[in-house]
């Protein structure tokens, strides 16, 4: 069996001096090889290309024969790792919080494993009878969500 270490370090090894970050790797015990990576401004496919065929040619497939797949992290799928966030600030997402509440809101900001959202919500304010709609700022662990993700608007 192929181990993900390994195949880890090949795609660390070509991200050198990229501007693409690692999301996931996966390998299933059957050897099919799937390889997430990610840009601030979007996967290339020739990219994509560039990086299976950098992988076979370190992987010998007398070995072992696979499956290779190598991809974007996917653009309405949940955040795997820091990075993803730090791309999305200042954008929309959808929260899921462990207790299984969804927030939808502006990511405002991240720091270390923590990130906030401004959410639009009813707010009581002194002096006025009926709430008003007011920016409320939610702080959420990146351990703790269930997911977070981007929200794709058409």
């Amino acid at each position: 069996m192929i181990e993900r270490k390994k195949v880890q370090e090949i795609v660390e090894e070509w991200l050198q001096e990229k501007e693409y970050f690692l999301v996931d790797v996966e390998v299933t015990p059957d050897d099919r090889i799937v390889v997430e990576i990610d840009h601030a401004d979007g996967v290339w496919i020739e990219d994509c290309v560039a990086l299976s065929r950098y992988i076979e040619e370190r992987l010998s497939r007398d070995e072992e024969d696979y499956e290779l797949e190598v991809g974007s992290a996917g653009l309405g799928q949940p955040f795997k790792v820091e990075q993803q966030y730090v791309n999305c600030i200042g954008k929309q997402v959808e929260v899921l919080s462990a207790e299984g509440k969804k927030y939808k809101g502006t990511l405002l900001k991240v720091e270390g494993r923590s990130f906030t959202v401004a959410v639009q919500e009813k707010v009581k304010v002194e002096g006025k009878k009926r709430p008003v709609m007011a920016d409320v700022e939610h702080v959420f662990s990146m351990d703790e969500v269930k997911y977070c993700k981007y929200v794709i608007k058409f």
